[in-house]
């Protein structure tokens, strides 16, 4: 007899009957999450054992094991990705839900969870987010900004609507979709009064005299960056700092000599900052949108989305070269 065809066919009533519960799906999600029960049960403020236990009986449900313990921590079987993508879809449902029926007790409309990454966030999103604000002033947009690595994790759960930033690789992710929305070039930024400034035709050698500002290690650009360095036949800089906030790369680029990787419109809209002639050619990846595969997108983040790509559009028209006269 195939067991594994009967607890299957099992698992089918009991998914019916109410043995499976809420709690079930947020346990499975946060272990997935986490990479371990030990983190899931603190993220969740549970105990170790109740976790454990949680889990079990899940799979004791479902008729099938969930995860691998690794080296690493918890891993998802086939079968536990499987049922992860349903239970992250069920989730993001019920936490829109609630958030519908407490905006409509408010009086409000509703709130778009949007995660930022460093391009894409100082001219395309503030823009998108004033023309939304404009036609739907009772919409509360909440943007958190973190690396893509932290934002991926939140946008299958559900606690992202969406990401905006450069697309980076989604192959070994899984669950994601992306849409291109314009090209962002990327500059070596600086302040006005930097004395690279005033170098004949720089190069990224005579640049290395310098403290940088770059991103984190686990970023696409900061690879990106590095990669650029070795084929010039250079070692990246070790005069650094590590950061991902536009707010502290500005402060510090205007009140020391760092030079920082921005994209262009930084540096077009900042009066205290200026671009050095050095090429980027290798930094050339898009700026877009990245959203879960499964889920369609909640109205009102379909409405922002809207207006990001008109407002993308709007870039790319003024930054297309023009044609024969």
């Amino acid at each position: 007899m195939d067991h594994t065809f009967t607890r299957a066919k099992e698992a089918d009533i009991d998914l019916l009957n109410g043995r499976l519960k809420l709690r079930h799906l947020v346990v499975v999600a946060a272990v997935a999450d986490q990479g371990s029960v030990v983190r899931a049960a603190d993220r969740l403020r549970l105990t170790q054992p109740a976790v454990t236990r949680c889990l079990r009986e899940l799979e004791h449900i479902l008729g099938v094991q969930l995860f691998v313990r690794r080296p690493r921590g918890m891993t998802p079987t086939p079968s536990g990705e499987a049922f992860l993508e349903h239970a992250r879809a069920a989730l993001a449902e019920l936490r829109r839900a609630g958030e519908r029926v407490s905006g409509l007790a408010r009086g409000a409309l509703g709130t778009v969870r949007v995660g930022t990454l460093l391009a894409g966030s100082s001219v395309l999103l503030p823009q998108a987010i004033a023309d939304l604000k404009r036609t739907h002033p009772g919409v509360t947009v909440a943007v958190y900004e973190a690396t893509f690595d932290t934002h991926a994790p939140r946008l299958l759960s559900g606690e992202l609507d969406l990401i905006v930033g450069r697309l980076n690789p989604i192959t070994r992710i899984g669950g994601l979709r992306q849409i291109k929305l314009c090209n962002e070039p990327m500059r070596l930024v600086v302040r006005r009064e930097h004395p690279a400034l005033a170098l004949y035709d720089p190069a990224l050698a005579d640049l290395l005299a310098y403290p940088w500002i770059l991103p984190l290690r686990q970023t696409a650009l900061r690879h990106e960056v590095e990669q650029t360095f070795a084929d010039e036949g250079l070692e990246p800089p070790t005069d650094l700092v590590e950061c991902t906030s536009i707010l502290i790369v500005r402060a510090l680029l205007r009140q020391t000599d760092m030079i920082a990787v921005l994209p262009e419109p930084i540096a077009a809209a900042d009066r205290d900052l200026a671009s050095l002639a050095v090429p980027l050619e290798r930094i050339r990846r898009p700026v877009g949108v990245t959203l879960p595969q499964g889920r369609p997108l909640a109205p009102l983040a379909a409405l922002l989305l809207d207006r990001l790509k008109g407002r993308a559009a709007a870039i790319e028209g003024a930054t297309a070269p023009a044609g024969p006269g």
